[in-house]
């Protein structure tokens, strides 16, 4: 499981990255990991704004003016910024697009929340 350093470490490199950026879509590979992700998750994302970033604990936080998308990167998950066209790997299953980079999301033990 990431340690608390780890997770605001991760918080700091991925907020100047998503901070003011408006959701194009969201990707998930599986109907969800630790929980079932909703099935309109993208319908409640494209379009909004992404407010700022935050950290509960060893929670993620992506907060928005309707509310706050909760990820957790289980014992050995990671968030990547990455370019428009990097295919996802077998263990890569959430995207969050924002313009042009993309916020992936892997777990290698499936338990990455988004």
């Amino acid at each position: 499981m990431p340690e608390l350093p780890e997770v605001e470490v991760t918080r700091r490199g991925v907020a100047p990255h998503l901070e003011g950026q408006t959701v194009a879509g969201v990707v998930t590979r599986h109907s969800g990991l630790r929980w079932p992700f909703p099935v309109n998750l993208n319908e409640l994302l494209s379009g909004r704004i992404i407010r700022s970033t935050g950290r509960r604990g060893k929670y993620l936080l992506i907060n928005f003016d309707h509310g706050t998308l909760i990820v957790h990167l289980g014992m050995s998950g990671h968030l990547r910024i990455l370019p428009p066209g990097i295919v996802p790997q077998k263990h890569d299953h959430f995207d969050l697009v924002v313009g042009k980079p993309i916020n992936r999301s892997a777990s290698f033990r499936r338990r990455a929340v988004a």
